[in-house]
């Protein structure tokens, strides 16, 4: 069997591994455009049980990257510079860099072909494949290349965000909130590894254009953004790397397979950053796909179907949640007339997935500090 694999992000170096292992003979490999070390960002961030999802079925990558994680039983709010802690949300964070890295040497070891540096302009340089697998992303060519029989659509939020890096250290994930003269923004930061934090910027579309950041330099605006977060970042500096102004991009597909062709990750879906759920979401979807493809002995035709009926309805409970936390923060300028405690409160109910009394379970220290602030 011919597996060829678009993308060696992490849902496509682990469903590559996963194969391989599970399939020794099989030629599996992995086609990526950029360099083996590239990779824009810093850390990557993991919601709830971290890595847990693959304790049971992968020990040996579980305990490759876990020793390299960060990690955090509480979040921190800051608004009107007071800080709020809600307890009993964990995360864990990892360098996007040593995750990639990790999964290629997994994939490396059980021989896997990884071609990095090999731009495809056609997916027909890959016809000698009996499965493509696209793990490509956002701009994926599978998706592209059969954009109305998946049912593709691709649209952007309106909000800017800026992907930094800092040396400041930060207990635990933080959202630090801050209205200026030229208008509202927030920043995502959390640390990834001894001595480095991941530090988004975030602004709506008004502010965005009022600042100039459209027509600013990339070292202006980073100046720019360490003054309005100067409290947060203290002696430290922001770092760059390929740190230019997006808006979020949501990915939805009516279908995820096509023939021969199907869609991992990004490329299938995109869940907001603000839930920690994309690489989680990735790397379940390489399980997922694994799981369809061993299930029916590897029959193509029978597999992918099977692999999303599986596989959509726990991404669109994940996803649901996610977009009801974009649109939070969408209009995170007009939340932030609150006073901080109900901020917080509004907040955490984001996503419409937690009440009061699961909160009182979850989060017991929030909830009373909340209620005593009640008149």
């Amino acid at each position: 069997m011919r597996i060829s694999v678009l993308g060696a992000g992490p849902a496509g170096l682990y469903l590559a591994y996963l194969i391989k292992r599970r399939r020794p003979a099989a030629q599996v490999r992995v086609v990526e455009q950029n360099p083996a070390h590239a990779t824009f960002g810093f850390g990557v961030v993991f919601s709830d049980r971290a890595l847990d999802f693959l304790r049971e079925d992968d020990p040996e990558t579980y305990a490759a990257i876990t020793p390299h994680m960060e990690s955090w039983s509480d979040i921190t709010l800051v608004h009107r510079n007071e800080r709020i802690a809600i307890d009993g949300i964990g995360f864990a964070a990892v360098g996007r860099l040593t995750l990639l890295q990790l999964l290629q040497e997994r994939a490396r070891a059980v021989g896997v072909s990884m071609d990095f540096e090999r731009p495809l302009r056609s997916l027909d340089e890959l016809d000698d494949a009996d499965l493509v697998v696209g793990a490509d992303g956002v701009n994926s060519l599978v998706r592209k290349t059969f954009a109305d029989a998946f049912g593709a659509s691709l649209a952007y939020l309106a909000n800017r965000f800026a992907w930094f890096g800092t040396t400041a250290v930060f207990d635990t994930l933080t959202q630090t909130f801050r209205h200026t003269p030229i208008g509202d923004f927030n920043a995502h930061h959390y640390r990834y590894a001894p001595g480095r934090s991941t530090f988004i910027v975030e602004t709506d579309a008004a502010t965005f254009a009022r600042a100039g950041f459209d027509t600013m330099e990339e070292g202006d605006a980073r100046a720019l953004c360490e003054k309005i977060f100067a409290g947060a970042l203290g002696d430290a500096r922001l770092i760059s790397n390929n740190s230019i102004w997006r808006r979020f991009p949501q990915v939805r597909n009516a279908r995820w397979h096509h023939g021969k062709y199907v869609l991992i990750g990004d490329a299938a879906h995109t869940a907001h950053f603000s839930i920690g759920s994309g690489t989680r979401l990735a790397m379940e979807d390489a399980i997922a796909l694994n799981r369809a493809l061993a299930g029916s002995g590897d029959d193509v035709a029978t597999a992918l179907p099977a692999y999303e009926n599986a596989r959509r309805p726990i991404v669109g409970k994940i996803v649901s949640g996610a977009d009801a936390s974009a649109r939070w923060y969408e209009d995170f300028a007009g939340h932030m007339a609150l006073a901080p405690i109900d901020f917080a409160m509004a907040y955490v109910q984001r996503s419409g997935r937690i009440d009061l009394e699961r909160l009182r379970k979850l989060s017991p220290k929030f909830v009373a500090r909340y209620e005593a602030s009640r008149p």
